[in-house]
């Protein structure tokens, strides 16, 4: 059983027959309550992972329940992934009873798919919605966020909050298990910075194409790894880019200490002289990049150009 997802629109609806929701930055989960078998929590990939969130054991308290939901961590009023980072994979109960307090999560539900023994899937989101909301989920440890008319107004709102983004749904829209549905359109709101370039990895079964540059931020003691971006170097951007790179060509990394060895075995290292913009969905955990993408080459700028910390410019 696997959870309904969105395809990453190019143009938010605007349409009255769509609503839309906040795009939240957590774990996606299908929360199944019954009085027989008590509470699951399953992850997108079919895992229980009940026992790593023992603060939502109350959930639904034994009703008969499946609902669609987003677990999440804040960070100074914000979620965060990397704040739920923390929690993810631990199962020592001890430590668990510890985050719990220290580094709660919230569950954020925004669709309910049975109801006392009712498969409401076939019905449309509009109705279900109203479902939901008569349910009164409402506790310290979860919620049934606001559902949105205005897509422009809640696009710009969640930008200046530094949520994630968007997601917009048609209202005619039934639950699909497992399919990625453009009924279902994601808007998530990326953050352009720009990273130094100080070595490069070839594409997969090839030497001379480029698949990946590695990026990171001048400081007194060197270039600090900040990433791998390998999305949008494909074609005519990774050959003009490794064009540029060829003739910088050294020997030995400019990376300071604290590189990943799987991203320093096998790569080429440059001298750190190129910039590149790069839009990202903020860092995770560890300080790095998550899902990067490559923008372009920034011709106008130097190393010297960089900001001391992007992520603190990113953030005002």
């Amino acid at each position: 059983m696997r959870p309904m997802l969105a395809t990453r629109g190019d143009r938010l609806p605007t349409s009255p027959e769509w609503l839309h929701e906040v795009k939240w930055d957590g774990i996606r989960l299908l929360v199944d309550s019954t009085p027989e078998r008590g509470l699951r929590l399953w992850s997108r990939n079919e895992n229980d992972v009940t026992a790593g969130y023992p603060e939502l054991a109350g959930f639904g308290a034994g009703r008969d329940l499946l609902v669609d939901a987003e677990v999440v961590a804040f960070r100074d009023g914000i979620p965060t992934f990397a704040a739920l980072a923390e929690r993810m994979h631990v199962r020592n109960q001890r430590r668990l009873e510890v985050l719990a307090r220290d580094n709660p999560v919230t569950l954020l539900v925004f669709d309910v798919l049975r109801l006392d023994g009712r498969d409401l899937t076939g019905l449309p989101l509009e109705e279900r919605r109203e479902i939901l909301e008569g349910l009164e989920l409402a506790d310290v440890h979860w919620q049934v966020p606001a559902a949105y008319d205005d897509g422009e107004m809640l696009m710009q709102a969640t930008e200046q909050q530094g949520l994630e983004g968007v997601v917009s749904k048609r209202r005619s829209s039934r639950y699909e298990y497992g399919a990625r549905s453009r009924h279902w359109l994601k808007f998530p709101h990326r953050r352009r910075t720009s990273w130094v370039v100080g070595g490069w990895r070839p594409e997969t079964g090839s030497r001379g194409r480029l698949g990946a540059v590695l990026v990171g931020l001048p400081s007194a003691d060197g270039l600090v790894f900040m990433g791998r971006v390998g999305s949008g170097i494909a074609g005519r951007n990774g050959q003009a880019l490794l064009e540029l790179l060829a003739p910088l060509a050294r020997t030995t990394t400019p990376f300071v200490a604290g590189m990943p060895k799987v991203d320093a075995v096998g790569s080429h290292w440059v001298e750190p002289s190129i910039v590149v913009d790069v839009e990202s969905l903020g860092f995770s955990g560890q300080g790095r990049l998550r899902q990067p993408a490559f923008i372009g080459v920034r011709h106008d700028l130097a190393p010297d150009d960089l900001v001391e910390d992007p992520a603190e410019e990113d953030a005002e």
